[in-house]
């Protein structure tokens, strides 16, 4: 009865400041087959956004008025945004950027928004953040960016890469595409949409025997490197970086914004709960070749016995009583 009464507590529905937030930016195009694609990818956010639901903002589409900018109207609702929380912010742009050797830039109505600027008006954010800049030139993005608890995805790896970047396109309409569903779990998680993206950008570059001129990374460990999608087979990772340093894609595997029916019945309590049971599992696995395989499948056993007990709290918490 105790872990009943626990689990119903947990279990209480969330209020409107607990959902996640969907920001996205759509930069100006300079071709209408430009815009068509910026419209095809923000209308995808928008529809995952529902779906999700979300608290979703567009800016960039609609008539520009002389009395507020793209850029201020971005900065403003930032302000505006609650800074903590359990629920994500998730902020896209979609567009092109440049890199002048210094400082790389999101081109926007009026007046650009540079890296270190993005990184001072997020700077409050306690919250979960996922940043997702779709844009050329976006790899500095990156490293402005990367910090604890966020989520940064990039088009490209560097400031040099800066012809349009089709990547932004393929995750946006990967970000709720059963298809890109990897582990059949019911829900696609930033990480999975990354992957699936990146696979479909290499594709094109493959089939129209071109020279590939953009390179996706993703970093969610705050290290400021990020990790190319090459480097997974699956959702596993097939290469370590250099150094022992730490790989990427455990947090992102675990961020969804449109979550499955088992997620939804979650509380943040014990969604929290099994992100942390579940990190502990991947980072065992790495340690697999140092420990004994008794010792190994012994932890894993203890692990796994927790991970089913939370979804028996959980599974007890949504069962009406007779």
């Amino acid at each position: 009865m105790l872990i009943l009464a626990t689990a119903l507590l947990l279990m209480q529905p969330p209020t409107a400041d607990d959902r996640p937030s969907v920001f996205v930016v759509v930069g100006t195009s300079g071709t209408p087959e430009y815009a068509a694609d910026f419209r095809r990818a923000a209308d995808a956010w928008r529809a995952a956004a529902a779906k999700a639901p979300a608290d979703f903002r567009l800016i960039g589409l609609d008539p520009e008025s002389p009395g507020e900018p793209d850029r201020d109207a971005l900065r403003k609702a930032l302000e505006a945004t609650p800074t903590a929380g359990r629920e994500a912010l998730w902020l896209v742009l979609i567009g092109h950027g440049t890199f002048d050797g210094r400082e790389a830039k999101f081109n926007l109505r009026g007046a650009d928004v540079s890296a270190d600027e993005l990184a001072g008006w997020l700077k409050p954010f306690a919250r979960p953040l996922a940043v997702v800049n779709g844009a050329s030139s976006s790899g500095p993005f990156l490293n402005a960016l990367s910090a604890p608890g966020r989520t940064v995805v990039t088009a490209t790896r560097s400031g040099d890469e800066q012809n349009y970047a089709r990547f932004g396109l393929n995750l946006a309409e990967a970000i709720a595409d059963p298809a890109a569903d990897l582990d059949k779990d019911g829900q696609v998680s930033l990480l999975e949409a990354f992957l699936f993206a990146g696979a479909r950008t290499e594709e094109f570059y493959k089939t129209k025997s071109r020279l590939a001129t953009e390179h996706a990374l993703i970093d969610d460990d705050g290290d400021k490197l990020g990790t190319p999608a090459g480097w997974f087979r699956g959702l596993r990772a097939t290469k370590k970086p250099a150094g022992g340093k730490a790989l990427d894609g455990l947090r992102a595997r675990q961020l969804h914004l449109v979550p499955n029916d088992r997620d939804r019945r979650l509380s943040p309590e014990l969604r929290d709960r099994r992100d942390g049971l579940e990190r502990d599992a991947e980072s065992l696995r790495a340690e697999k070749e140092k420990l004994g395989e008794d010792e190994y499948y012994r932890r894993l056993e203890s692990i796994m016995v927790e991970l089913a007990r939370l979804y028996r709290e959980s599974d007890a918490a949504s069962t009406p009583t007779p």
